[in-house]
């Protein structure tokens, strides 16, 4: 089984929530997760968001699906949790007609990063000499992790470090677990070590940055998903984070124009054209905001974020020129 890299990607409260409707609950919703490379990882594990957090989560089967019962009908961000996914930012809205659903995972070729491709993240002479007993210690705390086991994945994470102290992608996994756990201190430590192992590990950037956007550090979290994007400018969601940061920063320009670099890349995301378009507001650039927000709801018509963009549409639509 391959190694994985967690990132947990915040979904960004009020902006990002789902609307749900719960006067109607669904039996069953089935997400199946479509590899582009056509393997499935048993470990992939997907969490249905809602507006006051996860609703439900759950890890893949032999046929990539995963199933969830008892699910109030409504929209959802369905975050894939995993290393250098494209495309994890992804809505579906389960009714009583539809409840199956397939979500498009693109992962970034394992070899050519570790020979060190350009645009890639870099992959240290440290990571490279990771002991076998290390790396089965690694794998083993992942399936754990997909099983949400996360005392039992912390134990393996620790035996891993014991045995290779320069293991950059353990730290950082015990930060994805010590934030699912809430524990926001030991989660900045960890993350704060994988760092300091491995200058270049894009992953452990983003969860920083993450973390600080919980925090409402958005300086903090602007400086760590530059050097994630810098390192790895292949992900699309990453920009798309860093767009909002640079929003709530007041760099409006920088907003736009990483905004625009996030849709060069693979995948829909949505909220970029939406954070864009206040960015356009505030330079008061109607025709701009009035595209960006039309943008904005081709790729994603349905949910509260829809309503509250068309809102802004029609308010734009009605200033005269």
């Amino acid at each position: 089984m391959k190694s994985r890299v967690y990132v947990v990607f915040l979904l960004l409260v009020g902006s990002v929530a789902a609307q749900l409707d719960t006067g109607s609950v669904l039996g069953r919703v089935r997400v199946r997760v479509d590899f582009v490379n056509g393997v499935c990882d048993l470990s992939t594990h997907v969490t249905l968001m809602g507006r006051s957090g996860p609703v439900a989560e759950g890890v893949a089967n032999e046929q990539c699906e995963v199933e969830f019962v008892n699910i109030p009908a409504g929209t959802y961000h369905l975050n894939v949790s995993g290393r250098n996914l494209a495309d994890t930012d992804n809505v579906i809205t389960p009714s009583a007609g539809s409840t199956d659903f397939e979500v498009k995972i693109r992962r970034a070729n394992d070899a050519d990063r570790a020979g060190g491709a350009p645009g890639g993240p870099s992959v240290s002479a440290v990571e490279l000499a990771i002991p076998l007993r290390a790396q089965k210690e690694f794998d083993r705390a992942n399936e754990l992790i997909g099983k949400q086991e996360f005392s039992k994945a912390i134990q393996s994470l620790n035996r891993a470090i014991a045995i290779y102290p320069a293991y950059a992608g353990a730290y950082n996994n015990l930060g994805v677990i010590y934030a699912r756990l809430g524990d926001r201190a030991q989660e900045r430590e960890a993350l704060q070590k994988a760092l300091s192992i491995n200058d270049h590990f894009a992953p452990a950037y983003v969860n920083v940055g993450r973390l600080n956007i919980a925090a409402g550090d958005f300086s903090g979290a602007e400086t760590a998903l530059n050097r994630a994007a810098a390192f790895d400018p292949t992900d699309a969601m990453t920009l798309v984070l860093l767009t909002y940061t640079e929003f709530m920063s007041r760099h409006i320009d920088q907003a736009i124009a990483t905004s625009r670099k996030a849709h060069t890349l693979p995948g829909s995301h949505a909220f970029a054209h939406q954070v864009a378009a206040r960015a356009f507001e505030q330079k008061r650039d109607g025709a701009n905001a009035i595209a960006e927000l039309e943008q904005f709801l081709k790729e994603e018509p349905e949910g509260s974020r829809a309503d509250v963009a068309r809102k802004e549409l029609a308010a734009l639509q009605a200033i005269p020129n």
